[in-house]
């Protein structure tokens, strides 16, 4: 690995590395090349394992993670009515060719269109905002903020441990959205489903940073519990982003969450 990289890697979160406090986990961090954190927690028994668990409680921007607070939001708000609602493109041309086209709100979910959600949020209005993050703590919002950006300029900021905190308060149904929000909600963040699991996850690219920020965030439903997790990294490019899943899945496999033969097969 080339040297600058290595000093690049030492520093991201107080040197990573050096204050890793689960081994295995560190370990899948090392061998990808990257540094950040990872906290994962049991919904049922409050077990624990965290990979540096100072840098879990530095706060970075909330980049597409809000994508899950948003989308209770909007739909609360009932400026989208469901999954399969529809959202215009209107023509302007985006890096990303999957945000060319109009969306309903699975797919703008799920390929993380940006212009979407910034339609939504122009609909539910920018003083909406501040209360159903204060309710729903999600991060701390910087005051004044811009309406479609504060999410990803840096307004909008969160830690692992925040992030998981609040995705436990998601995944139980706990905060003050309806029934049918949370349904819907569920039904397009189902990342992936095998007869050992299914996973509810959101990727996350806070490009604004230096370094740029990664986030894999979400929960694993198995057989007898509810798994959440939350893992940022320092990334060097989109290549960077693929790791987010690999390595957390990888962590559920080394204790035993996942059956050891995850992975065989792929």
């Amino acid at each position: 690995m080339p040297k600058n990289l290595l000093t690049a890697i030492s520093i991201f979160c107080f040197a990573v590395f050096a204050h890793a406090e689960d081994t295995a986990m560190a370990d899948l961090f090392s061998k990808a090349g990257v540094a950040g954190t990872l906290l994962i927690e049991s919904a049922r028994t409050g077990q624990r394992f965290v990979h540096d668990d100072a840098c879990s409680h530095q706060a970075f921007t909330a980049a597409s993670t809000f994508k899950v607070l948003n989308t209770l939001i909007a739909l609360e708000e009932g400026v989208i009515g469901g999954a399969d609602s529809t959202i215009r493109w209107n023509g302007t041309v985006h890096e990303i060719a999957d945000w060319n086209r109009d969306q309903t709100l699975e797919t703008a979910f799920k390929v993380s269109c940006v212009w979407c959600y910034q339609e939504l949020a122009q609909r539910v209005g920018a003083k909406k905002y501040p209360a159903y993050i204060r309710r729903s703590h999600c991060g701390e919002l910087r005051e004044p903020f811009d309406g479609t950006q504060f999410w990803l300029d840096g307004s909008l900021t969160i830690s692992a441990e925040q992030q998981v905190a609040f995705l436990k308060q998601v995944a139980s149904g706990r905060l003050p959205f309806r029934a049918t929000s949370y349904a819907t909600l569920k039904s397009i963040r189902l990342a992936e489903e095998t007869p050992d699991y299914r996973l509810y996850a959101k990727t996350g690219w806070a490009t604004r940073n230096a370094p740029a920020v990664g986030w894999y965030v979400g929960y694993l439903e198995v057989a007898d519990d509810v798994w959440l997790f939350a893992l940022n990294m320092e990334t060097r490019s989109a290549a960077d982003l693929p790791l987010g899943k690999q390595i957390t899945l990888e962590a559920f496999r080394s204790k035993g969450i996942l059956p050891a033969n995850w992975g065989s097969a792929r």
